[in-house]
């Protein structure tokens, strides 16, 4: 496609994202066409394009600012539009759920005549959670748990805590999206380092990064990571827990992946057996994303820490949800069990379809976690999101797990989806791949330009 016309399906795509929020004015022509190393007509085409589509809209003295059109595609009412959202790793709720809440009522009583904003979690969930611990083989107690907000909230409020303005921080790339933005939000100076499907962590850059700036933190998800699937062998996580002591690099460890293995594989021990290291978990990817109830593991005088300074962004996990919690984890392994065969079901049937509908895309084997990340063999992954989004199917390009517009040639797809859903998001994928043939893609260079 022309320059112009591929510049503007990207700005289209990082408002669709939320990487341009709406309302930003988006840079004046002159200063874009010298930035991005292109002639200001090819920057005045695309801004007229995507003006015209209704992305844009032009204010006296303020320049061309970002609009979603109408309700936008991402806030559409899926029921009545038949969109398929593959933009979540996620998976409906697990049966007894209901069950759970209905016991949760019984148990509510005994908390009411309580002022019910809960900092730090009750006492018998966080008993419960250390006991999930216990059976990993990490000793833990009650005092070393926080219940959250889901892990986002634990992942915000930890680098809210531990981060001051302008420290280093290591993270993954490609790396789950709001982890970086919680990083970046707490002024964060971040110091990517490489994941691939093909070989794991980059640890010679790794090393590097905590030797040369002794980071505050270190934002890991060595089990299953998202979204390359890979997870850290034991002989590296000592190594890198070793070098984080020494360097006084506080690393966080991100679980929520860890329990969703899929393959009979020997079990990794949790990170923090081999080093000081804070973990975050939470039920959203093993029962149900509904539930919103995650935790930090963390020595108790960092604990403590976290609750002087978790009143300024918000007043406690509701007593409800955690007593839900507290039901469901009494049959966690049953839990557990059947979510490994509903992801075995789903990662064969999508890698299947996958390998015999596109044979020149990598698409990898992973022995867990939710998602496959898929090396499309060129950088078109923001084009065919947006081809994608034409056909019914939202998905998630490369991009966003990414810096700064890298990993073009990457889509991430998740596999915990009904192989009917599976089917028609791969049909999409399909139509969607089809129609980019109808106009060359274009070339690696001008794509590295415009992104």
């Amino acid at each position: 496609m022309p320059a112009y016309a591929s510049l503007a399906d990207r700005i289209r795509l990082l408002m669709l994202d939320g990487r341009i929020v709406s309302g930003t004015r988006l840079p004046a022509e002159r200063d874009l066409a010298q930035h991005l190393g292109v002639s200001r007509t090819t920057v005045t085409a695309a801004y007229s394009d995507v003006r015209e589509a209704g992305y844009l809209e032009s204010v006296r003295g303020s320049g061309s600012i970002a609009r979603l059109p109408g309700r936008g595609p991402l806030m559409v009412d899926q029921a009545e539009t038949a969109l398929f959202d593959f933009t979540k790793a996620a998976m409906p709720a697990i049966s007894g759920i209901a069950d759970a809440a209905s016991r949760a009522i019984d148990d509510l009583p005994h908390y009411l005549g309580q002022h019910g904003y809960d900092l730090i979690g009750i006492p018998p969930l966080r008993e419960a959670i250390a006991e999930q611990y216990r059976r990993r083989g990490l000793a833990t107690s009650a005092d070393q748990i926080m219940v959250t907000i889901g892990a986002q909230h634990a992942i915000a409020l930890l680098a809210r805590t531990l981060i001051g303005r302008g420290d280093s921080t290591v993270i993954e790339v490609p790396t789950y999206p709001h982890a970086f933005e919680a990083m970046r939000g707490a002024g964060a100076r971040v110091l990517p380092v490489s994941v691939t499907v093909e070989d794991g962590w980059d640890e010679p850059a790794l090393e590097q990064a905590i030797r040369r700036s002794s980071p505050a933190m270190g934002y890991l998800m060595p089990d299953f990571h998202n979204p390359t699937g890979r997870t850290m062998p034991p002989e590296q996580r000592e190594r890198v827990a070793r070098l984080a002591a020494q360097h006084g690099t506080q690393l966080l460890i991100d679980e929520t992946m860890a329990e969703l293995v899929i393959d009979d594989i020997e079990p990794v021990a949790p990170f923090a057996s081999f080093g000081d290291a804070v973990t975050v978990g939470s039920v959203g990817k093993t029962v149900w994303g509904g539930i919103r109830i995650g935790w930090i593991r963390a020595e108790a005088p960092l604990i403590q820490r976290l609750f002087r300074n978790r009143h300024a962004g918000d007043l406690g996990t509701p007593i409800i949800e955690q007593l839900v919690v507290l039901h469901l984890l009494a049959d966690y392994e049953r839990i557990l069990e059947t979510r490994r065969r509903q992801l075995r079901t789903g990662r064969d049937h999508l890698v299947g379809l996958l390998r015999a509908r596109f044979p020149q895309w990598s698409v990898p084997d992973v022995a867990g976690g939710l998602t496959t990340w898929v090396n499309l063999g060129a950088p078109v992954s923001s084009q065919l999101t947006l081809a994608a989004r034409a056909e019914g199917l939202l998905i998630t390009a490369g991009p966003r797990f990414g810096i700064d517009g890298a990993f073009e040639r990457h889509l991430r797809i998740p596999f915990g989806y009904t192989p009917e859903e599976m089917d028609a998001a791969v049909d999409a994928l399909d139509r969607a791949w089809r129609s980019l043939a109808h106009g060359a893609p274009a070339p690696a260079e001008e794509l590295s330009v415009v992104v």
